[in-house]
């Protein structure tokens, strides 16, 4: 090997070294903690509701209960002002938030877990509910630990271990506790026990994620740890008005929310007709389970690596733009899809050219959020203000998706879905050419 290609070869060596080092294993395994809750008061709640004969309307209105996942920005203040007591002293604040989060969470799975949704729907939604408002905080906390306690050339790949984790917690939750009850239906379990086998399994797996906690080390940066001086409530109000105070009176603060929100735009305006779009024009459900789940979440787990790759070697502002023209060109492989009818190794190459850029773009994305939250005071606030806007484009600015793809057709409608990356394109031209990535672009 030439000197030029074991240079090569240490360089590659020492930035995949980064994923083994200790604060980016934590932030792995607490990655796979947070993953966990998400479908429990989701999809495996409704096909345990389905399973047990519960109407389709009251399933549908049970979709309410995952509120608390873009609310959660109202009570993240509470994170940042409030010490947990006894905890706070032993594990410092974010580790005792961490824990407390977890005992919570693990506490109100089972008791979800031991309800019946036919005798009881009423206690079945507040179980649900009471599982999302501890793992939306679990969220929060974990956000708030993962940026302070990682180095700056660490956050790229702490958050792709993240989502890798998460991805597989949520496989785990969804069609590991499908295929348990399973089993445990065909070896004769009683039907209201099933089911809360299940939960109760998924529930005990949060002990890993405290494992780490108690493993983990409470951030160097002492200014994350609240004052308690005055009255609660007066702190709490201090804390929450300093954060958002904080980040509204930054320079170009009104683009910088504008880009968060259209960053991910045509990406999420794409993929929520990805399923329709795949049986629509003629795939049975075998095909979508097999390629858009199976060979999509490994796509998209790579994609994750890669794109923690991306934001080492490169700095945040040019990494923007590879993940922004990935995303925007990965929609026009739906097109082509379009066109082609059913052929099923063109559906493979469109779904893992989807899911690895899709992977590429959110590491690069969160970690560029990451930045944004430069005070350790204000993290969990910070953090959970800024994934509230960038759900805006997933959800609201999303719901007129099938109306277009009803009015233009597949082809067009995969067109104008990577048009729409152009304004977050325009918006990060404006952001670079205002220095708004200088300090960090400039670093050696």
């Amino acid at each position: 090997m030439t000197d030029a290609g074991r240079s090569q070869a240490s360089r590659l060596g020492a930035t995949l070294s980064v994923y083994l080092e200790r604060r980016v294993l934590i932030v792995l395994v607490l990655g796979f903690s947070a993953g966990l809750p998400l479908a429990l008061s989701g999809s495996t709640l409704a096909i345990w509701m389905t399973d047990r004969g519960v109407s389709l309307e009251a399933i549908g209105l049970f979709a309410l209960v995952g509120t608390p996942y873009t609310l959660k920005f109202l009570w993240a203040p509470v994170v940042d002002a409030w010490s947990v007591p006894v905890l706070g002293r032993l594990l410092g604040h974010r580790r005792a938030w961490l824990l407390t989060s977890q005992m919570t969470l693990m506490a109100a799975i089972a008791v979800l877990g031991s309800l019946d949704p036919v005798a009881a729907p009423v206690a079945v939604a507040a179980g649900a509910l009471a599982v999302a408002v501890a793992s939306a905080t679990q969220d929060i906390v974990i956000d708030a630990f993962r940026v302070e306690s990682l180095d700056d050339d660490q956050q790229a790949a702490g958050v792709a271990s993240y989502v890798a984790a998460y991805r597989v917690a949520m496989l785990v939750a969804t069609a590991g506790v499908i295929a348990l009850v399973a089993v445990l239906e065909r070896r004769g379990a009683a039907a209201e026990l099933m089911w809360a086998y299940g939960y109760w399994t998924v529930g005990a797996l949060v002990l890993i994620g405290s494992a780490a906690v108690l493993m983990a080390r409470e951030p160097a940066d002492g200014s994350a740890t609240p004052v308690d001086k005055g009255p609660p409530f007066i702190r709490l109000w201090r804390a929450a008005f300093d954060a958002f105070a904080d980040f509204l009176t930054r320079p170009q603060v009104a683009a910088v929310l504008a880009f968060v929100v259209l960053f991910k735009f045509c990406d999420a305006f794409a993929g929520v007709m990805t399923g329709p779009f795949v049986i629509d024009i003629g795939f049975d459900k075998a095909a979508y389970a097999t390629i858009v789940k199976g060979v999509g979440i490994g796509a998209a787990l790579a994609g994750g690596v890669a794109g923690g790759l991306v934001a080492r070697a490169m700095t945040m502002g040019p990494a923007l733009w590879v993940a922004a023209i990935l995303q925007m060109a990965s929609n026009l492989m739906f097109s082509w899809q379009a066109a082609a009818g059913v052929d099923h190794a063109l559906l493979t190459a469109t779904i893992v050219v989807e899911n690895f850029t899709g992977g590429i773009g959110t590491v690069i994305f969160v970690a560029y959020l990451s930045g944004l939250c430069s005070s350790p005071a204000h993290t969990a606030t910070q953090f959970a203000l800024l994934t509230a806007f960038a759900a805006i484009g997933r959800t609201t600015l999303s719901a007129l998706s099938g109306y277009v793809a009803a009015y233009s057709g597949w082809f067009t409608f995969f067109i104008f879905s990577a048009l729409l990356a152009v304004p977050a394109l325009a918006l990060l031209a404006y952001l670079q050419a205002k220095g708004h990535f200088a300090p960090e672009d400039g670093k050696d």
